[in-house]
This record gives structure tokens, C-alpha cells and sequence, in this order.
């Protein structure tokens, strides 16, 4: 059992400030975890791609390639593994970026030690549930196996990142459902976007190119005012309300 347990406690800390480093380091041993420490990009990418761990913490900003670059290329592997970004830069648009290539949270420096504890965990927590379930999920055409994390529509794979393999899932445990973008920044990110919206309406227009742009039969509606809601409808009589609907 304290393998089992050990496992699921790995974590790869990607941070080029030592003392920063250091301090998260060991808080977290002191927590339980097992960290794997590397001070550059370089040296973090190959943990990356020759260790197995349960979440990885990356700086954005080091000193011989991009966190978000790593993780880009990482996602590009076929890699599922939760990642948190940390940055002290907290414009909009650098969240956006880090959703969008991959990232699975964000926390801006400086941070409380206990919300990294909790971010953390909730990670973990959402890793292991989907390790553990084979459920598949289906509406209309598409067919999403949480267990083997794939999805179709149709006969058609279809790539998603981390993120948006959660947001989909999400949006098909409420199907049907009107979910408000602060339901879903909650939910799926485990963050409050308070006033930036466009986080969560980036991340449906990316899923939505996905799952829909090839498709008559569009499954991912736009409630306006209101939020997004997942659901298959005859197309023969709601083909010109889910266009009007369709567009962020």
C-alpha cells in the first residue's frame, strides 16, 4: 500500500530560484510528497520524459527555455500528467496561453504555501479518479473513455489536451445543463476567473473547433447571457439557433 501511496505523491518541481526551490521542496516533503527538484528547463524536460510522476509544478520563466514551451512539447507526447503552472506574471493573456497549451492550473507568485497544498491535491485527486474509472461517456456521435482517455466523434479521433479532455468531461457529466463560465472556471480549473471570462470562452472556442468545426450536428451550444451548454439537437430544426449560438 505505501508504494501505491508513494506513487501517487511524486511530484516534478521545475523552478530555477533555489531558494524558492528549496522552501517548496521542502514544505511539500514535510507534507508527504516526494519531489524531484530540477533547476532548468532542459533538465526538467528530461525527468519529464523519462520518470513517471503525479503532478508537475513549472516555472514559466527559465533561464534556457520556456515552461510553456516544455509543456507544449510534452502535451505533443502524448503525456497526461497534471500540470500547475507557477509565474510571477499574472496577465490575462499569459493565463490563457497556459490553458491553451496544456496547463491544468495556474498560481502566481508570490503564493501561500496552503493554496498550493490544495491545488495540488485537487489535482492529484482529479488524476486518480480518472485513473481509476472506465466509464465511457457518449452523446450523438461522440464517445469519450475516461479510462483510456479517448475521444471520437464518430469513427474520428480526437486530440485534446489535458484541459480540455476535463472541460469535456465535465460538460458531459451536466449535459443538457446551462453552465455558467464561473460553474465551470470552479469546477474545471478549481480557480475563480471572477471578471476574465475570456479564460473560459478560449478554452470552449478551442474545444468547440475540435468537437464541432467538421460536423453538421453541432453538440456544443452557447446560452447567451448565460454560459454553454453540451447537447445533441436535430439539426434539421435548430441548424440557425446553434449557429447564432455557436460563436463565442
Amino acid at each position: 500500500m505505501k508504494g501505491i501511496w508513494e506513487a501517487i505523491m511524486k511530484v516534478l518541481l521545475v523552478e530555477d530560484e533555489l531558494k524558492l526551490g528549496e522552501y517548496i521542496k521542502k514544505g511539500l516533503t514535510e507534507a508527504g510528497f516526494i519531489v524531484d527538484h530540477q533547476l532548468t528547463g532542459l533538465d526538467g524536460y528530461h525527468a519529464l520524459m523519462t520518470e513517471e510522476f503525479s503532478v508537475i509544478l513549472m516555472d514559466v520563466m527559465l533561464p534556457d527555455v520556456s515552461g510553456f514551451e516544455l509543456v507544449r512539447n510534452y502535451r505533443a507526447a502524448g503525456k497526461h500528467t497534471p500540470v500547475l503552472f507557477l509565474t510571477a506574471k499574472d496577465d490575462l493573456s499569459d493565463k490563457i496561453k497556459g490553458i491553451e497549451i496544456g496547463g491544468d492550473d495556474y498560481l502566481t507568485k508570490p503564493f501561500a504555501f496552503a493554496e498550493l497544498i490544495v491545488r495540488m491535491k485537487s489535482l492529484l485527486r482529479r488524476a486518480n479518479q480518472a485513473d481509476y474509472q472506465s466509464t465511457i461517456m457518449q452523446i450523438a456521435d461522440l464517445k469519450m473513455d475516461i479510462g483510456k482517455r479517448t475521444v471520437h466523434r464518430g469513427d474520428k479521433p480526437i486530440k485534446l489536451t489535458a484541459k480540455e479532455f476535463s472541460l469535456l468531461q465535465f460538460l458531459l457529466e451536466r449535459r443538457g445543463e446551462v453552465l455558467p463560465r464561473s460553474i465551470i472556471a470552479s469546477q474545471v480549473w478549481d480557480m475563480n476567473f471572477e471578471n476574465d471570462t475570456n479564460v473560459i470562452d478560449v478554452a470552449i472556442r478551442r474545444l468547440r473547433i475540435k468537437i464541432d468545426d467538421d460536423h453538421d450536428a453541432k453538440l456544443i451550444h452557447t446560452v447567451r447571457g448565460m454560459g454553454y451548454r453540451l447537447e445533441a439537437v436535430d439539426t434539421a430544426l435548430d441548424s440557425k439557433p446553434s449557429h447564432e449560438a455557436g460563436n463565442v
